[in-house]
């Protein structure tokens, strides 16, 4: 038994040896390797799409143009049909006699050659993208920041992919006169509905240019809806390292943060004095400067301006004017105000880009006379972000309740229908008399003939400020942000806009000019 069961191992040692030998025979064959390297395939992928980002009536803010990809089999044919329509001929053609297909951009989809296939890919972000600071971008194909980030999970859900697959030998080189098989992508409908307009938006857009540093927010009045969002300097995904070293800091959304008021605060101070019944009774004498225990306040006209009531003193700004009216009014009532108006309340858009909660002094501080002073014109310890203004002047503008801001309507499968969408929500704010009092002290500000953000035929209210930032600069001149908030048409408001011009100094030299070209623009449209 022994013996047969060692014959038996020594046979099948035999075979195994003999069948080795058989394959490295095989293998070596070059009828069969050519055979074998023919069932080699080789998948060049082009591109991808991702979910698209819409505006509110469905035009595409993502996705919108297509950009001319090649694959290619490089044989000399493809890289002369090629040459004077790539950039970078030189890398280029140090990527061709790698001798592998690969992908490279071109400027036309018509090139002639069986080797070359041009496929048109929807390009993530055109050329002069708008709203980049909500929008964001993505890295290796998943989104960092706006909504990209914020909606990720939904915008790359999408399964759209350009491809073409060749057949190639042991080298990886495509062999000549085989087949390929070309996978051609969708451009997808699924993705988000945001509350933008894109022709709003392009309007800010080109109205901000004239800011170096600042934002643009305009609103729709009887919803909260962010029509039109713009910060400046802006930045493009093809620059994010430049972006990220600049000093100007320009991928930060400028509408998201809080920064002195100043004088559209007054706005909050006339409606506390409105519900105190002070407002139609309370004038002063403005002389150029007043004292409030000892703390020296100065207009910002040297020589005053003679006796106020409370329209003259909106429309000229007077500082003097409004000190001493907080001073006849409660700190806990000022404050109650300014947070029924939506101070100190952070504004979620979506889960990653909130906008700042700004700075309210407390009731304690606000038991000083002077920092009842400082918080009455605008000054002091108080911070605001521009979408909070707008959203006030949306109340001021409406009914008196504050609007839900909102930037995203919904999710989209077919980039028609948005899924469940919320409708407009308000919350509790100022009575309605007391909002349309301070309507009728923006048009009587809106209406002096220095205002500079009116155009002559848009009828709007309005009201400037030149923020105190506590900096100077080397010459020893404060510097000053420049605001401007307004709301028109005047018969029945739509929009709400808010300028604001960082570092830009007085606001209606900095401010007020952009608005006018942006109620123009709007105003026009509508006509």
């Amino acid at each position: 038994m022994r013996n047969r069961l060692a014959v038996l191992r020594l046979l099948l040692v035999l075979c195994f040896c003999g069948a080795a030998a058989w394959l490295a025979w095989l293998a070596q064959r070059s009828d069969l390797v050519q055979t074998a390297a023919k069932q080699g395939t080789y998948t060049c992928c082009a591109g991808t799409a991702s979910g698209t980002i819409y505006d509110r009536n469905g035009v595409s803010l993502t996705n919108e143009q297509s950009v001319c990809t090649a694959v290619i089999s490089p044989t000399p044919e493809a890289i002369a049909a090629l040459l004077t329509h790539v950039p970078n001929p030189t890398e280029f053609c140090a990527k061709a006699e790698e001798g592998k297909p690969f992908v490279w951009q071109v400027d036309t989809a018509e090139i002639d050659c069986p080797d070359v296939t041009v496929l048109q890919i929807p390009r993530r972000y055109s050329s002069h993208q708008p709203a980049q600071h909500l929008i964001g971008y993505t890295s290796q194909g998943v989104g960092v920041a706006g909504l990209e980030a914020d909606y990720d999970s939904i915008l790359r859900s999408v399964d759209s992919r350009w491809s073409v697959t060749f057949s190639v030998d042991g080298s990886g080189s495509a062999l000549a006169g085989e087949g390929k098989l070309i996978r051609y992508g969708e451009n997808p409908t699924a993705g988000i509905f945001t509350t933008l307009d894109t022709h709003v938006q392009r309007i800010c857009e080109a109205a901000g240019s004239r800011l170096e540093k600042g934002c643009i927010v305009v609103m729709e009045v009887s919803s909260g809806d962010i029509l039109g969002l713009a910060s400046f300097p802006g930045y493009t995904v093809d620059t994010l390292e430049e972006a990220i070293q600049d000093p100007d800091s320009p991928m930060i959304n400028r509408a998201l943060y809080a920064y002195p008021v100043g004088s559209i605060f007054k706005l909050v101070t006339a409606a506390c004095a409105k519900d105190s019944e002070l407002a139609d009774t309370f004038q002063w004498d403005c002389t150029g400067t007043i004292s409030v225990e000892g703390q020296l306040f100065r207009c910002h006209d040297d020589q005053g301006h003679g006796r106020q009531t409370m329209p003259l003193a909106m429309r000229n700004s007077c500082n003097p004017f409004f000190i001493q009216l907080s001073q006849q009014l409660s700190g806990a009532a000022l404050r109650q105000t300014a947070k029924a108006l939506g101070f100190g309340q952070e504004i979620p858009l979506t889960t990653g880009q909130v906008a700042s909660s700004g700075t309210l002094p407390t009731l304690q501080q606000l038991q000083l006379p002077a920092e009842r002073a400082n918080f009455g014109f605008g000054q002091g310890i108080l911070t605001a972000t521009p979408l909070q203004i707008t959203r006030m002047t949306c109340a001021i503008a409406g009914d008196g309740t504050l609007p839900e801001v909102r930037l995203v309507r919904g999710i989209t499968e077919d980039g028609r229908n948005v899924l469940r969408e919320s409708s407009a929500r308000h919350s509790q704010g100022i009575s309605a008399e007391t909002a349309a009092y301070l309507r009728s002290l923006m048009c009587y500000a809106a209406a002096d003939s220095d205002f500079a953000g009116k155009p002559r035929h848009v009828p709007m209210g309005a009201k400037t400020s030149t923020a105190q930032t506590g900096r100077f600069s080397e010459d020893g001149e404060e510097i000053c942000h420049g605001w401007v908030t307004a709301f028109f048409p005047v018969s029945n408001p739509k929009y709400a806009v808010t300028v604001l011009a960082e570092d830009g100094g007085y606001g209606n030299v900095s401010a007020a000019p952009v608005l006018r070209q942006i109620a123009g623009a709007l105003m026009q449209a509508e006509s």
